[in-house]
């Protein structure tokens, strides 16, 4: 079976470089859409799911800072490179205060980039293969999150997937707040008030398959979001 190809967002207002770019990723295996301008950037980055996001800093209707905002908004671990022709250190600190793995100037040696490319990539790729293996024990029950399987003493609660992801959100923050903001974006995409009542249920459904144990309890923080409370 083929392997899937990595998806990168490419938002460059140079038609030329833009499209010697796209046709160089595309030619080493990578899927590219090329947007040239933020506001067309930011469309398709809600549109699809991309692997990774090339941003030019100076485009038209949006710029890149504002688009890496954006899309930070709804996604806090989208790897994130900027590429640009300002050299000033103080553009340069904005670019990695605003979460950029990388600020790379122009003009740049394409083969560099696609070596950090495949770097970050592979990087986010054992990230996450790491993430998914993690197990946890919560108080008198364990949580499996990659087989969806809440366990508890000889039964076994079956998650659904927006159960599973928060639940697992809840259990990396133990004892600590889940922003509620982070949740909904992480999981349902949007912060609107009808998918923050939809988490509500969901943290509902959770608080009673975990009832069995009187030491464990959601935790609502008013205003902020959620917190497991779980020896």
């Amino acid at each position: 079976m083929e392997d899937k190809k990595s998806k990168i967002l490419l938002c460059e207002d140079d038609t030329n470089l833009g499209m010697v770019l796209k046709n160089y990723l595309e030619l080493n295996d990578y899927e590219v859409t090329l947007e040239r301008d933020g506001r067309l950037g930011l469309a398709a980055f809600q549109r699809e799911k991309f692997d990774i996001c090339l941003l030019d800093v100076m485009m038209p209707n949006m710029d890149g800072f504002k688009l890496a905002e954006e899309i930070r908004d709804v996604d806090l671990d989208m790897p994130l490179f900027f590429l640009s022709a300002k050299t000033m250190k103080d553009d340069i600190i904005q670019g990695y205060k605003l979460g950029a793995d990388d600020y790379i100037t122009k003009p740049f040696d394409s083969e560099v980039l696609l070596l950090k490319i495949k770097a970050i990539l592979k990087r986010n790729e054992e990230d996450n293969r790491i993430s998914d293996n993690i197990e946890f024990d919560l108080g008198r029950y364990h949580f499996n999150p990659k087989l969806r399987e809440l366990k508890h003493d000889d039964s076994t609660q079956t998650l659904s997937p927006k159960e599973n992801e928060l639940l697992k959100m809840l259990a990396e923050h133990k004892n600590d707040l889940l922003p509620r903001e982070r949740a909904l974006k992480k999981i349902w995409g949007s912060d609107t008030y009808f998918n923050g009542r939809s988490m509500d249920v969901y943290i509902a459904k959770l608080r009673k398959y975990l009832k069995d144990d009187t030491n464990i309890e959601i935790v609502n923080i008013h205003g902020n979001g959620f917190r497991l409370v779980a020896p």
